[in-house]
Parts: C-alpha cells; structure tokens; sequence
C-alpha cells in the first residue's frame, strides 16, 4: 500500500503532492531523498527502491521528473515500482510530454488522474481508455470554457461503461471508418566487448507494440515463426495466457490506439552489426588514439544515426580529434562525440587525434571506453519473425502491416 506520490523537479524542488492514505507523509522525506541523491548520485541511480530511516522510497526518473513513493507498510516492490511506471506512462500520454512546465500548467489534471488511478494507497483504474472517458485530456477549448465558466474540472459526471466490461481496457461501441492494425517489433540491443575484441556479453531486449484501430470486439490471434528464442516474456493484460503456454500464440482483444502487447528477451546473440576498433599508444606526455568503425555482420539494411562517445581520462589536459566522416566534438564534461550518420559505402570511418596528458603525467594509466549507438530500420537483429496475425469479429476487412526497428542499447566497447 502506497502512502504517498511527489513529482520532483530536476532541481528537487516538489512540484506535486499526493496523499493516499490517513497517515500523512512529511515532505522532509523528499529533502531527504534530495541530500542522498546529491551526495551519492552514481549509487541511487541503478535504486528503485531506497529505505530511509521512516519509509521504503520507490523512485524512478522520466524526462527529468522524478515519481517518488513513500511507505511503511509491506508491499511487493514490484508492485511500487510498475505502478509509478504506469503513472509517468499515462501523464507523458495524456500531456504530450513530461517536463516541469507541462505539469505545472496541468497540475489539475494531473492530480485528478491520481485520483482515479489510486484508491486508499492500492491500484485502480490505470486503462487509459477508461482514464479517458473518466477525465478529458487537455486540450485549448477545455482550458477556454475552464477560464469562461470557472469549472476548472475534467472528470466527467458518467462512469465509463467500460469499467463493468470483461475487456475494461476497451473503450466500448467503437467505430472506425477505416480499421487498421499494425505490428512494430522495437529491439534494443546490449552488448559488452572487452579490450581483447571478445564479445562478453551480447542480449537483445525486445517489444511487440501494435497500433490498432478496429471497429467493435474484435479478437486478434498472433504467431511467431519461431517463439522458442524468446525468454522473459511479459504480457499486456488483454493476453490470453492459455494458448501461449500451450502453442506459444498471443491470443487477444486489442485495446484502441498505440500499446504494448508484449517484451521480451533473446539471450546469447553473436550477429553484432558494428565493430569498433580502439588503438591508443602514450608515450612522453601524450598518447595517438585511433577509432576504426565498420560492419561486423551486415544486417542487409542501412545502418544510420551511428555515434560514437568516451569520455577523456581525467589525465587528459586537451584533445585533438579529426575524421575521415563524420563529425567530431569534445563536451564541456570531457565527453567527446564522433557523429557518423550513415555509414559510407565506399570508406571505413576512423578518427584519430593526439590527447595531451596533464604535466607530470607520462603514460595513459586509465584507457577510456566507448559507447556506441546506431539505428537499423527494417530488421530485428534477434531473428524474431511474425508468422501470421488473424482478425476475428470485424464487421469489415482490416488493412494490417508489420515494421521492425533495432537500436543500441548498452553497446560498450572497452579498450
């Protein structure tokens, strides 16, 4: 049970206060919270859930906001943790977007939300169809008649019918005038190489977003050519969870609109699209670097939005970096980014420079490491395919199309 929600700015500063229970949370929590963030922040990133000296804190960060959650009484964290996710998924689709000035120019809203979304500390109603019959998203005539008339509410006076359905994450007696549904496989992937160019780790972490716009109940049957790569499965609540224990088939009534249908993981890859090639020699006060990118595996697609990034050791008092393609830049934090684009068809991309070492310091003793990041639209680098997808219950024919996308996630390159 959740005592109590704020939404902190970038600066700490509570922008948000939401009390669920009797027992009311102090705000000192959050100037607590603030102290430890600021005095340990490498420590309290990679924590979703931290224990202070008067309650369990759940947090997690979007777009600068922080969604922090008090409580004191014993709760899965999970539960803490998928429901602030939730929350912050809900606003950033509602507001278009999530940063200080959007939620204090619709603070209302957003504390009307909560207060359908949570009821005495416990999950409720978190569909965003119902959210949207329930509380009208903002838009410039609500704010006109908020200004004109003074009512400054968005909940309506009528409960959704949806709320009693057996589907409640459908909004009931839709209609469309062209029904459409697509499938979107989205892949990050996240892979370590050592400094001896072995692959120490290699894993894909994937989902299956649909955007569906179909008339009346209509039931959707999705299959996979081949569903055994897959692990750590999680599903949307309008899965059927009989049939893909049994014949590994997603079985379902769409919610409206953009979702998530599923996530999952492919472990163990070995089909890396990108190699990056490090040298870097230091002698007498400065050290060569030379970076060599290029396609490992080519993935029969373009390869674009290539970057990549390390940040100079803090031994290096200057650097300069130039490139066959591309461009490069050093950040005011000594990160420096080498923008690729697209990889050229007729050269190997390669930077190489002179870093200058602080006074006093010989050789290199800390080497930097590169992260890299790339898109590659068109493929799913874990060689999931979508067999067949079949529509039920649809008063017309539907049009259907399927799109696949890979980006790099964690991709670290150690040299």
């Amino acid at each position: 049970m959740l005592q109590c929600i704020f939404l902190l700015s970038d600066s700490g500063e509570v922008m948000l206060e939401k009390q669920l229970t009797g027992h009311r949370v102090d705000r000192s929590i959050c100037a607590w919270f603030w102290e430890q963030s600021i005095s340990q922040p490498d420590s309290l990133k990679v924590l979703s859930v931290i224990a202070s000296p008067t309650h369990y804190l759940f947090q997690i960060v979007r777009e600068g906001i922080t969604f922090l959650a008090c409580t004191q009484v014993e709760m899965p964290p999970l539960m803490g943790i998928e429901f602030l996710c939730r929350v912050a998924d809900v606003l950033s689709d509602y507001l278009g977007g999530l940063n200080e000035d959007v939620i204090k120019d619709n603070f209302v809203i957003v504390y009307e939300l909560l207060d359908e979304m949570i009821d005495n500390g416990f999950p409720l109603t978190t569909e965003p169809n119902i959210l949207r019959d329930m509380i009208a998203p903002p838009n410039i005539v609500s704010k006109m008649l908020s200004v004109v008339t003074g009512n400054t509410s968005n909940v309506s006076d009528t409960l959704p019918g949806a709320t009693s359905s057996c589907v409640p994450w459908r909004t009931t007696q839709l209609k469309h005038a062209n029904n459409d549904v697509y499938v979107n496989l989205v892949e990050e992937m996240d892979t370590i190489i050592n400094s001896d160019g072995v692959l120490v780790k290699c894993e894909i972490f994937g989902l299956v977003e649909m955007n569906s716009h179909l008339s009346g109940i209509p039931d959707l049957t999705l299959s996979f050519a081949n569903p055994s790569i897959l692990n750590d499965v999680q599903f949307h609540p309008c899965v059927r969870f009989r049939p893909w224990e049994s014949e590994q088939i997603l079985s379902f009534v769409p919610p409206d609109g953009l979702f998530k249908l599923m996530s999952y993981r492919v472990k163990k890859l070995r089909n890396i699209p990108i190699y990056v090639k490090p040298q870097l020699s230091s002698e007498s006060g400065t050290c060569r670097i030379n970076v060599m990118v290029g396609i490992r595996n080519d993935p029969g697609k373009a390869i674009d939005s290539v970057v990549v990034e390390f940040r100079l050791p803090p031994s290096v008092s200057s650097a300069n970096l130039t490139s066959n393609h591309g461009t490069v830049n050093i950040l005011a934090d000594k990160t420096c980014s080498w923008s690729i684009g697209r990889f050229p068809k007729d050269k190997t991309p390669q930077m190489s420079g002179t870093l200058v070492l602080e006074e006093g310091v010989e050789k290199l003793q800390v080497k930097p490491t590169f992260q890299v990041g790339f898109k590659i639209m068109g493929v799913a680098l874990s060689g999931l395919k979508i067999g067949k997808l079949d529509l039920k219950n649809l008063p017309n024919p539907a049009h259907k199309g399927f799109r696949a996308q890979t980006e790099a996630g964690l991709y670290e390159v150690r040299s």
